[in-house]
């Protein structure tokens, strides 16, 4: 696959076993190579119009030690079409959810959007969040 215009904003994370989460991402999550530095143990993933950079940690942009699970405190949130499909193949490959399927309503000023969602951790803790749009309504 080749990238076609890369997004503003790239979350890039760091991995203690970059194959494992590759292949997590690749095998389980359905992410495709858009390219990648395999000498650097680096690759650059697309799944729909979301983009992350995975790579092997280096100790080389470190703001403190690194402790599992990775990027507490954060989650990312990544559209999808078919919410409860990747559910059910994720479990499928024996990965626990994080947070179970589940319909949520935000308030956005006078609409709720309505959202299928679940959540589920990469091998090294990054919480991935993954969100079906389902509909606005008005706010109640």
């Amino acid at each position: 696959m080749n990238l076609k215009q890369q997004a503003a904003l790239v979350p890039e994370l760091s991995c203690s076993d970059f194959s494992a989460n590759l292949d997590f991402y690749l095998r389980v999550l359905g992410f495709e190579i858009a390219f990648e530095r395999p000498e650097r143990k680096f690759a650059y993933i697309t799944l729909g119009q979301a983009q992350i950079m995975v790579k092997q940690a280096n100790d080389f942009w470190n703001t403190g030690e690194m402790q599992k699970p990775y990027g507490r405190g954060i989650n990312f949130q990544i559209n999808v079409e078919n919410a409860s499909g990747l559910a059910e193949r994720i479990e499928a490959f024996g990965f626990q959810l994080f947070e179970q399927l589940e319909t949520s309503w935000y308030r956005i000023d006078r609409v709720e959007r309505g959202v299928t969602e679940f959540l589920v951790q990469d091998p090294d803790g990054h919480l991935l969040r993954f969100s079906q749009l389902l509909s606005d309504r008005p706010v109640a």
